[in-house]
């Protein structure tokens, strides 16, 4: 079914037209000699998945608690006019703010569905089309996904602005590699860091198996951006990185700002100023917004778009320090988790058609 009748808020348009104005390139080599990105399209290949199989739809979400994240995470947590609040309003508040985190999500992949299929066309090389090309259904499913998972919540929320904003930005822009930095790296980078906060901290096995398969995709995704960019961006000159790396500062910037969700505390009706001194200063808060970039700080540094001004920036968001994860570490980690939950799906199914022999 189409989602609209379950907008909490009233959507501009229905659909959201943007000119675009770039080549499309052809290849008649038919290049193959980067061994890096065509084992990555193998991994693409055979590491398909359907959403109706590989996820049982039929577990039932807590209406007051629909990811099963603990109360204390909970971005208002601590504000007094929310602590004074009936069990069952703040059950309402938590149902609200994960129908607008995950219509985000949603909102956000099919910004991605798109911005690849972009890609296939204007990326010059052909094994980077064949990558891409794989992207573009992961990126279907994942769609199709959070939108099963948003109707499973019962709520909807318009696409945000800065995530609007960026996505206008990434797909106006007819050079492939800025498609590239802006979702394969910044939104897809934000993306995966807010997946992890759900899949490491839900309850709800059906939240934290969402999360847990599209990351594995998204792993391989961010891989495809810094394979392809870190290659290129050392031809292109000074003045052209310093380009891209403004970009960068005024992109993460603005998908910090992304969560406060202002939109969703008005249509509460929560008094909005209260909300937001609330959300400044929150502790709990700060910590999340700086996790947010535990994934891209250390891409930005391996694609080599890091100059003074991007340290400067980075520095004063408070995530530098990331520059020193290993960003290999935790793509193989969210490679095992997902395969941990597929191991648990089959240990469940092997005990009920045990119990079913058994009762027969």
């Amino acid at each position: 079914m189409a989602i609209d009748p379950l907008y909490a808020t009233a959507l501009e348009d229905s659909a959201w037209e943007i000119p675009q104005d770039f080549d499309t390139l052809f290849n008649w080599n038919y290049s193959d000699e980067r061994a890096d990105l065509l084992n990555l399209y193998n991994k693409g290949k055979t590491m398909q998945w359907d959403t109706d199989s590989r996820i049982d739809w039929s577990q039932e979400l807590d209406p007051d608690d629909p990811l099963g994240i603990p109360i204390e995470l909970f971005p208002l947590y601590g504000a007094d006019f929310f602590m004074k609040m009936s069990a069952k309003e703040q059950g309402e508040a938590r149902r609200h703010q994960a129908a607008w985190s995950n219509s985000q999500f949603l909102h956000g992949e099919q910004g991605a569905l798109i911005c690849s299929a972009k890609i296939v066309q204007n990326v010059p090389d052909t094994e980077a089309k064949f990558y891409a090309a794989t992207q573009v259904m992961d990126e279907a499913r994942h769609v199709e996904t959070y939108k099963k998972f948003v109707e499973k919540i019962g709520v909807a929320y318009p696409i945000t602005g800065p995530l609007k904003t960026l996505l206008d930005q990434v797909l106006r822009d007819s050079r492939w590699d800025m498609t590239y930095l802006g979702m394969q790296v910044v939104i897809e980078g934000l993306a995966l860091a807010a997946f992890a906060n759900i899949r490491d901290h839900a309850k709800d096995p059906l939240a934290s198996a969402v999360n847990a398969y599209v990351m594995q995709d998204e792993a391989r995704h961010v891989a495809f951006g810094r394979l392809a960019l870190r290659e290129f961006y050392p031809e292109l000159s000074q003045a052209e990185r310093n380009e891209r790396e403004e970009f960068l500062i005024e992109a993460c910037y603005l998908m910090r700002d992304r969560f406060s969700s202002s939109e969703m505390w008005e249509n509460l009706g929560y008094p909005i100023e209260e909300c937001k001194r609330h959300l400044e200063g929150s502790e709990s808060m700060k910590m999340f917004r700086t996790n947010l970039f535990s994934r891209i700080v250390p891409i930005v540094k391996d694609i080599g778009l890091w100059g003074d001004k991007i340290q400067s920036a980075y520095k004063d968001m408070g995530v530098l320090g990331f520059a020193q994860l290993d960003i290999d570490a935790m793509q193989e980690h969210d490679n095992a988790v997902a395969e941990e939950h597929d191991a648990r799906r089959v240990h469940v199914d092997a005990a009920i058609d045990a119990g079913r022999s058994a009762a027969e």
